[in-house]
């Protein structure tokens, strides 16, 4: 008789309970909601051939850090693939395994790019409106020249997308600046950086679109601005009067002091240098601006940063890269049909080229120099910079043929390039080699003629970056290549990433696959 009693507690409770819960409870999203256009993207394209395998995937990881990454690299194909794997547990599919140098380098792109930038106010960001790629390590922002040799690798890896969006975003900096600063801080824009600019429009996918031709000419007028005052006066902001009033350039910092970023070090410096501190401060940014922050080039006494003259100083570098500037605004001219620009520009190419055979060739040498206007002779430095005209297709093949011989027998290391032959201590000098200079030079002997030394730099520094990855996990900013190990000296401990190192490596690679160190190796007959 209990029975029909208990029963009838139970029921009433559940049906409390009932009453007491929601009647309608939200359904949990599903992967389309979740994921939107990583989903569209893995199921439109294809990525798995059964539809139902994405599905069912687990993340790793918060599925909202997930889609932000997706948004900021947009990875297509082979690379959409690699990036579901390492974010997801796919049934029956493994993550990819980037123990090889290759690998790393294409599961990097995605975490080096970042979505475009709206400045928080009070920050020292400067704005940019389309995604771009950073070096990695201290360095969150955009760079100026680190961005052409990253964007090689961006091309061997498929990512023109990227290229153009960084290309926007340097043209943005021109239309806001009138220059493209060292890099995207506003205590940067006192200085730019070497004009790699119109070599980066060469990899553009358009790369006549006339958008890109204006900022060429905005960026030949920054680094002539100056240009009437030098020839009355002997230098100008960036601009120098050679001794028979031939115009070349020199490295500059438009903004005093000691810089925002090496504060602490610059006035260290100033005040060892027994020398007028805004004197110092000058020259320190005009370093800075080189891209060689610092070098022997920039030193008095090599090794004593306190001598540093970096505005007393006409560099090869420079001037190799304005005259192919100057070169390329002529054949963009041309093509659009201003003949009255093309030939202005080709008429200020023919000029440089005569100031630089005069002034920085030194024929008995064998090489390309650095001039002082101090002394009026050139340095005596040797250093990878003599590489430059041959990059840019200045040198003629007497001048190459010179160039080639004395980089084989006294720049040529054991694990790549020397940037220098002076162990000062400095970062741009013996014994680190530096992925960009690799790259100038390679591409430079290989174009002249000296196909077979440019592949064995290639090989070395292959070799080189290789070993330091299979110790440290990690593709670096420098490389000792006497020893073929990480790289020292410098204000900054060793930068880990890394654009340029990437970039280089990948378009090596991409011209030598039988390089790769991981490679499989053909069984022997």
């Amino acid at each position: 008789m209990r029975r029909p009693v208990q029963f009838a507690v139970a029921l009433a409770a559940l049906l409390c309970m009932a009453q007491a819960a929601p009647r309608t409870a939200a359904p949990p999203l599903g992967p389309q909601q979740i994921y939107g256009p990583l989903f569209e993207a893995v199921q439109g394209q294809r990525i798995f051939p059964d539809g139902k395998t994405f599905v069912d995937a687990v993340p790793r990881d918060d599925p909202a850090v997930i889609v932000e990454a997706y948004r900021r690299s947009r990875p297509q194909g082979d690379a959409l693939r690699d990036f579901v794997l390492r974010h997801f547990s796919v049934p029956g599919f493994q993550a990819p395994q980037a123990q090889g140098v290759r690998d790393h380098i294409r599961a990097l792109w995605p975490h080096l790019t970042r979505p475009a930038l709206d400045s928080p106010a009070g920050s020292s960001a400067l704005a940019l409106p389309a995604p771009y790629v950073v070096p990695g390590g201290r360095f969150r922002e955009i760079y100026y020249w680190d961005s052409y040799f990253t964007m090689l690798g961006l091309k061997a890896d498929g990512q023109q997308h990227l290229i153009d969006s960084m290309l926007v975003d340097f043209e943005s900096l021109v239309a806001r600046y009138g220059f493209i600063p060292n890099g995207t801080r506003t205590y940067y824009l006192g200085r730019s950086q070497p004009p790699f600019l119109v070599l980066m429009v060469d990899l553009a996918s358009q790369p006549d679109d006339p958008r890109h031709l204006a900022a060429l000419r905005a960026e030949h007028a920054f680094w002539m601005r100056g240009g009437e005052q030098a020839a009355a006066t002997g230098a100008a902001l960036r601009v120098v009067r050679m001794p028979d009033g031939a115009l070349l350039n020199r490295y500059w910092d438009d903004r005093p002091g000691p810089r925002d970023e090496s504060w602490a070090e610059d006035v260290a410096t100033a005040r060892d240098s027994n020398r007028d501190k805004a004197d110092v401060y000058r020259h320190l940014r005009a370093g800075a601006e080189s891209g060689w922050d610092f070098s022997s080039r920039w030193l008095e006494d090599p090794r004593r940063l306190s001598t540093i003259r970096t505005t007393d100083i006409v560099p090869v570098d420079l001037n190799s890269l304005l005259w192919r500037l100057e070169r390329g605004i002529a054949g963009r001219c041309a093509t659009a049909g201003d003949q009255a620009c093309a030939r202005r520009f080709d008429s200020l190419a023919q000029a440089r080229k005569v100031a630089i055979d005069r002034w920085l060739w030194q024929p008995t040498a064998g090489r390309y120099a650095d001039w002082d206007r101090r002394t009026q002779k050139a340095t005596g430095i040797l250093s990878a910079a003599t590489l430059f005209p041959l990059f840019v297709g200045l040198a003629d093949q007497r001048q190459a043929d010179a160039v080639a011989q004395l980089t084989k027998a006294q720049l040529l290391g054991q694990g790549g390039l020397r940037t220098s032959l002076i162990a000062s201590g400095q970062q741009w000098d013996s014994p680190n080699g530096w992925a960009p200079l690799q790259w100038v030079a390679i591409d430079g002997l290989g174009r002249t003629g000296h196909a077979p030394l440019a592949r064995e730099i290639a090989r070395r520094w292959i070799g080189t970056v290789a070993a330091a990855f299979r110790e440290t996990g990690k593709m670096l900013e420098k490389y000792d290549v006497e020893q073929r190990k990480p790289g020292g000296g410098g204000e900054y401990p060793l930068q880990d990433g890394f654009g340029w190192t990437n970039g280089v490596t990948a378009a090596l690679l991409d011209r030598w696959p039988d390089l790769d160190p991981d490679a499989p190796v053909a069984p022997a007959r």
